[in-house]
């Protein structure tokens, strides 16, 4: 009796147990069929990787970015906008994991649980998509981020509304015609499925100023009222702490310091305000977390003193030690200083496609605050000013030693002062040198392309 007992109880718990899996498999069916049928692995099951129905791609004014002609999966007729926003569109693979023809493929595909990929034509609403980005814009900054061979990433958004217009990232290649990527020619390739914009991270080196610079507003009263002596070099923590080729610099006030990008004065800015309050102010501003992108997670980027001696934590005020910051984070970080301390979050897909904002999940309008509004106001009074052309910007350069004997990474971060422009950047060119040599004519072709989208020109 017992045995039987025991035997019916085992059968009612396996009953249970295949009750409840074959139910949790039916839910996640429903849920996430369209990501399964959507993953790399079942590309196989239409042509052209997936994309043998998929609706057309177009840019903020109505150019087509890919579009299906046939059966073949066709991109921009400009090489280097298709070549310039590869990272962004996406090709015919998934191998770009971060691209709209990978992450929303279900979508553009048009599939269903019920007819899976193989909706009949007459059933089939319009799986078109709207993007931010402003073509010529992408293809420029391409030109001239790529024209000597260099690696690295451009972003430009508009900090009121979110809209991403041009994203660029290099290494590349044309959709059109993708290379067969082998033991041979894998190190030219290195790295080419990878958006910097989004998914990489870099040492900043001066642009991190900003960051010292908003603790240093908000922990030292008298930050106004103060000076500093440079001579080139200062030992700070038993060891050197240097400017750029050992210039000195002279009497410097605080915004001197910040035009002058003095490496002594923030340094021992830094030492100052101490490891606690440099972390709270990098934590608030953004820097050691990932931001939202239309449902893709930008890279981290990284400040840890927490082990750092005096002398490292001096480093740190000025963008170097272990620190890192990513492409996009950093142009969200200073739409917020231009947008009085509050974020917006960017986008690349076209506000005006209500329907299908709702169907991803995207909701562009959320915000925070990464910087106290009365620090962003006299931040942004203070930071260096550019001519873009007829574009005002308040930016800051930065030029960040990598070692292993490469030459530094060139930064240009900033923003435009326009109203009819409001536009926020970050520009970063690997091995490369200065940044006021290197990423800023790549930022100065970008964002008066950006402006001109938005001015109608």
């Amino acid at each position: 009796m017992k045995r039987v007992l025991k035997r019916s109880f085992l059968i009612l718990f396996f009953t249970i147990l295949f009750i409840g899996g074959a139910a949790f498999f039916c839910v996640e069916l429903v849920l996430n069929a369209d990501d399964w049928a959507n993953q790399p692995y079942n590309a196989h099951i239409s042509g052209n990787g997936g994309l043998e129905q998929a609706g057309a791609i177009y840019d903020r004014n109505g150019a087509a970015l890919a579009k299906t002609n046939g059966s073949e999966r066709t991109y921009h007729e400009n090489y280097s906008v298709r070549t310039g926003l590869l990272h962004t569109v996406g090709d015919n693979s998934l191998n770009i994991s971060t691209a709209v023809q990978s992450k929303y493929r279900s979508q553009l595909t048009g599939y269903s649980l019920i007819w899976g990929l193989n909706m009949p034509q007459s059933l089939r609403a319009s799986h078109d998509l709207t993007m931010t980005v402003d073509s010529s814009a992408c293809g420029d900054t391409y030109d001239a981020l790529s024209a000597n061979g260099s690696s690295g990433a451009c972003v430009v958004y508009n900090y009121k509304t979110g809209e991403v217009l041009c994203s660029v990232s290099t290494k590349s290649y044309d959709p059109q015609d993708p290379p067969e990527i082998n033991e041979d020619n894998e190190s030219e390739y290195e790295g080419v499925y990878l958006d910097h914009v989004l998914s990489s991270s870099y040492t900043p080196g001066s642009i991190f100023k900003l960051v010292t610079a908003a603790a240093a507003i908000e922990y030292i009263p008298d930050i106004f009222e103060r000076s500093w002596y440079c001579g080139g070099h200062e030992d700070i923590g038993g060891n050197d702490v240097s400017c750029v080729d050992g210039e000195a610099h002279g009497y410097l006030d605080f915004q001197g310091a910040l035009t002058q990008s003095c490496n002594i004065v923030f340094a021992e800015l830094a030492v100052e305000i101490g490891a606690e309050r440099m972390t709270a102010t990098a934590n608030k501003m953004g820097i050691n977390m990932s931001f939202e992108v239309d449902d893709v997670e930008t890279a981290k980027g990284n400040y840890d003193v927490s082990k750092a001696s005096t002398n490292e934590l001096a480093w740190s005020g000025v963008g170097q030690y272990i620190n890192k910051t990513n492409p996009m984070q950093m142009a969200i970080i200073c739409g917020a200083i231009a947008n009085g301390g509050n974020s917006t979050t960017p986008t690349y897909i076209k506000n005006g496609t209500e329907d299908l904002l709702k169907m991803i999940g995207v909701n562009s309008k959320k915000s925070q605050e990464l910087v106290n509004p009365q620090t962003a106001a006299t931040l942004a009074s203070i930071m260096p000013e550019y001519s873009f052309g007829s574009l005002n910007v308040r930016a800051k350069t930065g030029t960040a030693e990598v070692g292993e004997d490469k030459r530094p990474n060139a930064w240009m971060v900033g923003f435009s002062t326009d109203a009819d422009a409001p536009l926020a950047f970050a520009c970063v060119v690997e091995n490369a040198g200065f940044g006021n040599r290197y990423a800023r004519p790549v930022a100065e072709i970008a964002m008066q392309k950006c402006a001109q989208a938005l001015r109608g020109g």
